[in-house]
């Protein structure tokens, strides 16, 4: 067989491979638009049954109020508080969670913002008024949750239906003896901690206020969850407080000796009248 004789069948042969490769690649290619197809469609039908689901914002929408409020926090708090609210390490902590309760109680009290770094926070002529006050508390509730505090108008409500019922200004007493006189004193007056810390008084404190302290815990106080104490019990405490803060002057029993208590009373007595009966003792016993 000739050289150009066994050319010829590989002659015929290369035409059907090419064909071959020809016909592979297209049935690849088919395969492929096939399956971009499929998953286009099932994409489609997947954000047409679930449009919530299909694109994640980066930032939440924010309410007029929250955005009144993102401005004044952005004025007033981002500097110990940070851009996003997160803290910021040795001047303030994170507000995340922490609700528009706290952020009310803070600022309403003058607490916040915080002239400078100290053991307590102490109660001064707030820096922003009650509405402000409460658009920055919508800002942090909606970048974080947390506590609320109810409205003005009902927790007034509630305070004041406790405050006409002598058995619910009674069960509030016996709540505050047990769960606040121990720092606050039996008359509001506050009292000494430890570390150059203290208990506040409670003679200036508004309603919402108290129901504030109790729902977050600020400082060195616990937080009395609604699980804890509910709002009647709130309310009833606070009927209360406000009860004695409106008789501080007008005492029933006399001189009130600042409303300390059993104990300092006690030692008043001692002091004062055992002293007053011996001396009046010697000075009879002398002119007889």
């Amino acid at each position: 067989m000739t050289s150009e004789q066994s050319k010829r069948p590989l002659a015929r042969l290369v035409p059907g491979s090419r064909r071959a490769a020809r016909s592979k690649l297209r049935r690849r290619l088919e395969a492929a638009v096939r399956l971009i197809a499929a998953l286009t469609i099932v994409g489609g039908l997947y954000s047409a049954y679930a449009p919530g689901v299909g694109r994640a914002e980066d930032a939440p929408v924010l309410s007029e109020q929250a955005k009144r409020g993102k401005a004044l926090y952005e004025t007033s708090c981002i500097t110990c508080h940070g851009g996003n609210a997160q803290g910021v390490q040795d001047r303030g902590p994170s507000l995340i969670g922490v609700g528009s309760a706290a952020v009310e109680f803070q600022v309403n009290t003058g607490r916040m913002p915080l002239a400078r770094q100290e053991a307590q926070a102490e109660r001064k002529q707030p820096a922003l008024s009650p509405a402000e006050a409460a658009d920055l508390g919508a800002y942090i509730q909606e970048l974080g949750g947390g506590p609320q505090l109810p409205s003005a108008s009902s927790l007034d409500a509630d305070v004041k239906k406790a405050q006409s019922d002598p058995k619910t200004l009674a069960h509030g007493g016996e709540l505050y003896r047990v769960n606040c006189s121990s720092c606050h004193a039996f008359s509001t007056g506050g009292g000494a901690l430890s570390s150059g810390k203290f208990a506040p008084t409670l003679e200036h404190s508004t309603n919402r206020d108290i129901y504030g302290a109790m729902l977050t815990g600020p400082q060195n106080m616990p937080v009395f969850g609604n699980n804890q104490l509910s709002p009647d019990d709130k309310a009833a405490i606070i009927a209360y407080i406000q009860h004695l803060n409106k008789n501080q002057q007008t005492d029933p029993g006399g001189w009130n000796i600042g409303r300390y208590g059993p104990v300092p009373e006690g030692l008043v007595i001692f002091l004062i009248g055992i002293a007053a009966l011996v001396f009046a003792t010697l000075w009879i016993a002398g002119k007889s």
